[in-house]
């Protein structure tokens, strides 16, 4: 008799519960500062990519990054969307573009089981 939680559907479980604690510990740091992607934010990014390579790397065994590998430019673009530059030339949330991309950076190598 099996439980939910035994084989990959728990290592999987398990991993997508890191990636929610260290999005909410991520996204509570840059709430605190008053910038545009807090937790919930962090948290969807970080569980988004754990969960794509996580599939990439159980439905293509020949080619376990061909799906991952588009998460780079998927949340590239995601984060190039969040930067602002202003009539004066100064450019706003480039650290919060780049809290993204190490956020879904952190998720894959978290879904891959590093």
């Amino acid at each position: 008799m099996s439980t939910w939680l035994t084989g990959l559907e728990g290592a999987f479980a398990l991993k997508l519960g890191l990636c929610l604690l260290l999005g909410t510990l991520i996204g509570v740091e840059r709430e605190l500062r008053n910038k545009p992607a807090g937790i919930s934010t962090h948290c969807f990014v970080m569980g988004g990519a754990c969960l794509f390579t996580y599939i990439s790397t159980v439905a293509d065994l020949n080619s376990p990054a061909r799906i991952a590998a588009q998460v780079v430019s998927g949340v590239g673009f995601l984060g190039a969307g969040m930067i602002l530059k202003s009539e004066n030339h100064t450019i706003r949330n480039l650290t919060t573009a780049a809290a993204i991309w190490f956020a879904a950076a952190i998720g894959m190598a978290i879904g891959i089981g590093w």
